[in-house]
């Protein structure tokens, strides 16, 4: 039987990335170009400094890709790129190279979910088992998502104002850390003590969605009222304080999901997922727990091609093509 071959692109934030995948588990190249240097003295992405250097890197990174896989265009099976969400100029460049790419040699185009992609990153580590939860943690999303069956998404809890690691980057800012803040918090977190009283948002009894906007400004106050004072915090005990309140909520959380749905698995997903105080406060609360924990290497956490195209590989086998007309959507839904 003939390996499965997909060619995979990733664009739709500031990292150009390339990925060949091998029958939906395998990596036989995976090529990431990051942006953050040049988005760091603007404190965030800019959009057309993005797209910009999308359009420089595309083609070579393809190509790089390929000549690290050994293989030919022929050899390929489908197309795959990340249609939405993200940012509209950036999704344009790696959907119309992709596009160019199918056309160019008559292969098969699939237009993939960027949270799909990142939750199918747990399927390049291990095999999925369902019914699974996801926790889906990033710049942009902070999900947890029910999976009955392969491809099929439902979302049971979302944030209701920031994501999580937009919360991050506005504290970290405040902070004076550079961008992006995630890693800063998360190192300093570990250097001090959670001495401040910061809010945790449980919201409605036995809801699963999140608030952040609440304890991002909670902590700016304090900030700010010490600094009036002519108090100075101690920024690790900051960090540490924001940490664990944020920790406690999405752990408990999916904690309280997992044995309501009773899943075989529990994956974690997203950017976020990288940040070594969420992945030791899993591994504590998973340890007697018989449901498998699932944490994606570090590399697969932050955005790639290769989860794009370990999900295009279920679309190939529940024959989900995209025609020409596929476009960027930068406000895409996770449907079924």
């Amino acid at each position: 039987m003939k390996d499965e071959l997909i060619l995979a692109i990733e664009t739709s934030c500031d990292e150009t990335a390339v990925a060949v995948i091998k029958n939906g588990r395998e990596i036989l190249a995976n090529i990431v170009s990051s942006q953050i240097e040049s988005h760091k003295r603007f404190g965030g992405v800019v959009p057309e400094i993005a797209s910009r250097h999308h359009v420089e890197q595309i083609t070579y990174i393809i190509e790089q890709a390929m000549k690290e896989a050994n293989c030919l265009f022929s050899d390929l099976d489908a197309i795959a790129v990340t249609e939405g969400p993200g940012l509209v100029g950036a999704l344009l460049i790696g959907v119309n190279a992709a596009k160019a790419v199918a056309f160019a040699h008559q292969l098969p185009l699939i237009g993939v979910h960027h949270i799909a992609g990142h939750i199918y990153a747990n399927r390049l580590v291990t095999e999925l088992q369902f019914p699974l939860l996801t926790l889906v943690v990033s710049g942009g999303h902070t999900e947890l998502v029910y999976m009955p069956e392969h491809g099929v998404f439902e979302v049971i809890g979302e944030t209701r104002d920031d994501a999580v690691g937009e919360a991050y980057d506005k504290v970290a800012r405040t902070l004076g850390l550079p961008y992006p803040g995630g890693p800063h918090i998360d190192r300093l977190a570990h250097e001090g003590e959670d001495t401040l009283d910061l809010p945790r948002a449980w919201l409605e009894q036995n809801s699963y969605d999140f608030s952040f906007s609440g304890l991002k400004s909670a902590v700016i106050n304090q900030l700010h009222n010490a600094n009036q004072r002519g108090i100075e915090l101690k920024k690790e005990d900051v960090a540490a304080s924001f940490q664990a309140s944020v920790i406690d909520v999405l752990v408990t959380k999916s904690i309280r999901a997992v044995k309501q749905y009773n899943v075989k698995q529990f994956l974690l997903a997203g950017g976020v997922a990288a940040n070594r105080g969420l992945r030791e406060k899993l591994e504590q609360s998973f340890a007697d727990n018989p449901v498998e924990l699932v944490i994606p290497p570090l590399s697969l956490c932050t955005d790639n091609a290769a989860m794009i195209g370990a999900a295009a590989s279920i679309y190939v086998k529940k024959g989900r093509f995209a025609t020409y007309e596929l476009n960027g959507q930068p406000g895409l839904e996770l449907n079924h």
